[in-house]
Parts: structure tokens; sequence; C-alpha cells
């Protein structure tokens, strides 16, 4: 699995046979099927039914061993830990977005200034100061 990077599509295509993903995960696919039963990892199907697994189930479902079997974390705790940690994936990569699209609208700024005519300062040169005094009145309704 060394080829792949979380960032490659094959990463994440789900390909893989049930016993396939089994062996490279060190269970049996018996486990794999009550993993994809509870939704801990769940599989993809291929046209005929059968359970299909990415390289990143693969990780995931290694993780879920170690969960398990390691720290002692029942099922339920571990299922609500994937989905902690996969808010926490998404919010990362909305950041990075927004963060992207930040630079994006301070670089098209700098762009804008430069094209000013007097840069750092109003569109509008206001080299005169006003002394005028504006009265409002609110109108009043008909019937007042």
């Amino acid at each position: 699995m060394s080829g792949f990077g979380s960032d490659d599509p094959a990463y994440e295509a789900k390909v893989l046979m049930i016993s396939v993903a089994a062996r490279m995960a060190g269970m049996h696919p018996q486990t794999l099927r009550q993993y994809d039963r509870l939704g801990l990892v769940q599989a993809g199907r291929a046209a005929g039914g059968g359970r299909r697994y990415s390289v990143r189930d693969v990780v995931l479902l290694r993780e879920v061993q170690r969960l398990s079997q390691d720290d002692g974390v029942n099922l339920a705790g571990i299922k609500r830990i994937i989905g902690l940690e996969q808010l926490l994936e998404q919010a990362q990569q909305r950041v990075a977005q927004l963060e992207a699209e930040l630079e994006a609208a301070y670089r098209r700024m700098a762009e804008l200034e430069s094209l000013a005519r007097f840069p750092g300062r109003d569109l509008v040169p206001t080299n005169q100061t006003s002394t005028a005094l504006v009265v409002w009145r609110p109108r009043r309704s008909p019937g007042r």
C-alpha cells in the first residue's frame, strides 16, 4: 500500500473484493461483513452485489482493529470516533478551501488597488474640506 497516497484517486476506489481486503487488514471476511452492517466501514457494491473495499477502507479497518484490541474501545465508541474524525477532516478541507478563497480575494484586491488612480485612498479624491450641514427630517405619514 506504500504506492498510494491519501490524495491519489486509487486510494478511494472501491475495487478490492472482501477476501482481499480482509487479508490486507488481517481480519476474517465475516468481521468485515459485521463492520459493514454496523456502519463502521461502509463497503461499496459490485454489479453482482458483492462488497468492494478501497485501500482507504483497509486502513480504516486496521484502525478499528487497533482501537478495539490495543485501546479496548467498544464498537459503538469506535463508530463515534470514526464519525468525529470524518467531521474533522471535512472541516479541515473547508477551512483550506476558505483560506484559498480569501488569499485569492486579497490578491484581487491588491491587483485592483494597483490599477487605481490614487492607490491607498478613496476612489474619488477629496482635497476640499466641506462645512456643509445636512438636516434630515423624517416624513410624516398622511393622517398625522
